[in-house]
């Protein structure tokens, strides 16, 4: 008889699965316009209160903070309490943080808010991650994951419409503006998540069978399948804290989450101290605001072909090809864009590291969740999220730090990226291993004891 896991990862892909990716994806959709508006904004946040570019960093930085905060806790209750529940309470509590940077009346009460929208932000995607992965069939896991990782290209694409169309129209408090029209249409997604069913995998693994056993039958009856009798896991002790960390750095884990908390550090680090300054750096090299956000936008639109031919070959060539072959792009394309003399060739370049960098990360939330198993799913991919947010924290600071009092030239703070990028695929190509195909259960291996 086969077990509930085994059923899922045998079932064919039906309407059932895709309103999961679609609801979810929503909410990364919008996740991913609150951080692009931050990169739009501070140019007239920077004008209306008259910031300087130090102060400006730490308006991103505060936000990075925050996620670093909710990858970390939202991993360890979505473990405890479930996908669903975390998932719906980080939605609500991004869309409030928002709403409230929206109506911030200094500039502390804005760190503050940026904060507490970053703790919603950073437990909303490891947790979307998990639970797609754990409605997933095996074979198609890798697909919808870096589908669902695609909705953050649409999320840019709205912050940068946003950007080009309302910011340079209200220069002095555009930026309010933004950030309101960020915060409310993600409250009517965390209204349509309530519909979403908890993941049978969690149900399964914490002896609410019967419930597990009803969120099979849904998607079995769309499928058009017969009802098929499954076995359950046998319910065991929920871990503390530290014995969930303790687990991920056991012998048996260590390598995968060495090679996981390096990959998101460098991928968080160099996307970030990129991608927050562009619309900064094209402004400063003379462009107007209105025609600095119009190549960002050309830029951005680059982002959905890298997402779509991720999803296409993370399922042909492995996750561990795919990955180091678009973060070798991803380092080349940091190198030229470094090195453009002209705003054209540096929205070529740009867009070509727009490609290669958003498909890597459609590998990476494939990649994360597949190496823990169901226990420890949540707690790992958000530990290593987590470790990657510090990387968040530190480089919006450190870019404007380095152009200025570091007394680097942009070609010499791009050449440092490509180095990361580099860095982090030489990380995979050693420490990773393959998942492609491999059943979720299969996260622990078979070999090696607890230390």
């Amino acid at each position: 008889m086969r077990s509930l896991s085994q059923r899922f990862d045998e079932l064919p892909l039906t309407r059932e699965h895709w309103r999961i990716v679609f609801l979810s994806g929503l909410g990364w959709m919008f996740d991913a316009m609150d951080v692009g508006l931050v990169a739009f904004v501070l140019v007239s946040l920077g004008r209306d209160w008259d910031l300087s570019r130090t102060q400006l960093g730490l308006v991103a930085s505060a936000g990075f903070l925050g996620m670093f905060v909710g990858a970390l806790v939202a991993g360890r209750l979505a473990d405890r309490y479930g996908r669903r529940t975390v998932f719906l309470a980080n939605l609500l509590l991004y869309s409030g943080g928002t709403l409230l940077s929206a109506l911030a009346w200094h500039y502390p009460s804005l760190l503050v808010f940026r904060f507490l929208t970053g703790i919603g932000l950073g437990g909303e995607l490891p947790v979307a991650a998990a639970l797609v992965s754990e409605f997933a069939p095996a074979r198609h896991r890798g697909r919808l994951l870096v589908i669902l990782e695609s909705f953050w290209a649409y999320g840019w694409i709205l912050a940068a419409v946003i950007g080009l169309v309302i910011v340079p129209q209200l220069p002095a408090w555009g930026w309010r503006v933004a950030f309101l029209i960020g915060a409310l249409p993600a409250l009517s997604v965390a209204y349509l998540r309530r519909r979403l069913p908890e993941s049978p995998r969690y149900l399964d693994i914490t002896g609410k069978y019967d419930e597990a056993l009803a969120v099979l039958r849904i998607f079995e009856r769309a499928a058009g399948l017969p009802f098929t009798n499954v076995t359950f896991t046998p319910s065991p002790q929920r871990p503390s804290f530290i014995e969930q960390f303790r687990a991920i750095w056991s012998r048996r884990l260590v390598r995968r989450t060495l090679m996981l908390w390096i990959l998101w550090f460098g991928i968080v680090f160099a996307y970030y101290g990129v991608f927050t300054w562009l619309p900064s750096l094209l402004v400063e090299r003379g462009l107007t605001v209105a025609r600095s956000f119009s190549y960002v936008f050309v830029t951005t639109l680059a982002q959905l072909p890298g997402y779509f031919s991720a999803a296409y070959l993370v399922d042909r060539w492995g996750r561990k090809a795919t990955l180091v072959i678009y973060l070798i792009g991803s380092a080349v394309s940091a190198w030229l864009l470094g090195n453009a003399g002209t705003a054209p060739v540096l929205v070529l370049w740009g867009c070509l590291l727009s490609f290669f960098n958003l498909g890597a990360w459609g590998v990476v939330y494939t990649y994360t969740p597949e190496l823990y198993p169901t226990p420890l799913r949540g707690f790992g991919s958000g530990a290593a999220a987590s470790f990657g947010r510090l990387a968040g924290i530190i480089a919006p600071y450190l870019t404007p730090w380095l152009l200025t009092s570091g007394g680097l030239s942009q070609p010499a703070v791009f050449a440092l990226f490509m180095a990361v990028f580099v860095l982090i695929a030489v990380d995979v190509l050693l420490l990773g291993e393959e998942t492609r195909g491999r059943p979720l259960e299969h996260a622990v291996p078979v070999t090696g004891g607890a230390r």
